[in-house]
């Protein structure tokens, strides 16, 4: 086994493989606590299928870049889930279920009606659920995945302590002098670039789980924010490494493969966190 990874390291498609989902997986794993304790975890499957039909679209008028039309349509879309969100008469997740829905629906639409290649149910299921061969990743793919990556992770860094108040207690925030609406606006539009790089990776359908499985993980580990980041990162980073690995030698799809080990993973912390409640 050691040998044929050996051999496959070898090949630049893989090295791509093995950067950018230590990448996506180091940055979702970093939003996805505070979606969870914020009690707004489904807005990466919102966002993931409003990047289907923006994806759609980029198909159809043959975009030679789909990223500069899915990027900005998918942030915009994050902000619109924020201010819809706080509508007393349309509730979050309402407002998740309508944008998203719509987007998936008119996203396939298009893709029926419009063609672009005589593979349809291909294209869709690869958009969906991730490419079935880490040979679709180019070093554009990389390097556009790595600058962005680094501004995410820069944007948290800075704003940790505010992001850390924001998500706990937002009224006591604001009492303290916070801009929570700004800080809230800047948590939507960075998970809404981490999902338009993970849908080449894991796919639309399957980006929410590389959110939400390694925040709940560590949840059942650890108590404080911080620690429960950090382990969120690491056990993200390692199901990611493990998932892209496991697809390499058995030829499994890659974006399945990793959320599959991401679940494991959940089933082991939740019966560690279990006999520790036990004996304490």
């Amino acid at each position: 086994m050691l040998e044929t990874l050996k051999f496959y390291m070898n090949f630049p498609f893989v090295r791509y493989a093995l950067i950018v989902g230590v990448l996506i997986a180091l940055c979702s794993s970093l939003l996805g606590v505070t979606l969870v304790l914020k009690r707004f975890s489904f807005i990466g499957d919102g966002l993931s299928h409003v990047a289907f039909g923006a994806m759609a679209i980029a198909s159809v008028v043959n975009l030679t870049n789909k990223m500069y039309l899915v990027l900005p349509v998918t942030i915009v879309c994050a902000i619109l889930l924020l201010k819809t969100g706080q509508n007393a008469k349309i509730k979050g997740d309402a407002a998740i279920a309508m944008i998203s829905v719509g987007a998936l629906a008119f996203g396939y639409l298009l893709m029926n009606l419009f063609p672009t290649s005589s593979n349809i149910s291909g294209d869709v299921c690869s958009t969906l659920f991730g490419s079935t061969s880490i040979l679709t990743l180019t070093i554009r793919d990389v390097w556009l995945c790595v600058v962005l990556s680094i501004a995410v992770l820069v944007i948290y860094v800075l704003f940790y302590n505010k992001i850390f108040a924001v998500t706990f207690d937002e009224d006591f925030a604001r009492s303290a002098g916070t801009r929570a609406d700004r800080y809230n606006l800047l948590i939507a539009v960075v998970i809404a670039v981490i999902i338009v790089l993970a849908m080449n990776l894991v796919g639309s359908l399957l980006i929410s789980a590389l959110v939400i499985f390694p925040a709940l993980s560590a949840m059942r580990l650890f108590h404080s924010f911080l620690k429960v980041t950090i382990c969120s990162a690491v056990l993200s980073v390692i199901c990611s490494l493990l998932g892209i690995l496991i697809s390499i030698l058995w030829g499994t799809p890659v974006g399945s493969t990793i959320v599959a080990v991401d679940v494991v993973a959940f089933a082991i912390c939740w019966v560690i966190g279990a006999l520790a409640g036990k004996r304490g």
